[in-house]
């Protein structure tokens, strides 16, 4: 069986967000979520996965990556003035 992207989901304090999906997304979601219960043993429920993905997904963005860099090092650059 190939193994999937995403892995146990850890428990953190959660920021709400509201959010509408296609139908189609949700019903990826939902296949996406028995698919990794039937791998890890563990029922999670779909809108659980929505910010792992996207943390996975912005994680493996190299154009994000160097971007963000770019940023932080422009920022940590900046004098600071009093």
């Amino acid at each position: 069986m190939a193994t999937l992207k995403l892995g146990a989901i850890i428990d953190e304090r959660p920021v709400r967000l509201t959010i509408e999906l296609p139908a189609a997304v949700h019903r990826d979601l939902a296949a996406y979520a028995e698919v990794l219960a039937r791998e890890t043993g563990t029922p999670t429920e779909p809108a659980k996965l929505i910010a792992p993905m996207l943390a996975r997904f912005m994680a493996s963005d190299r154009a994000f990556a160097k971007a963000r860099r770019s940023a932080d090092h422009s920022a940590a650059s900046t004098p600071v003035s009093t």
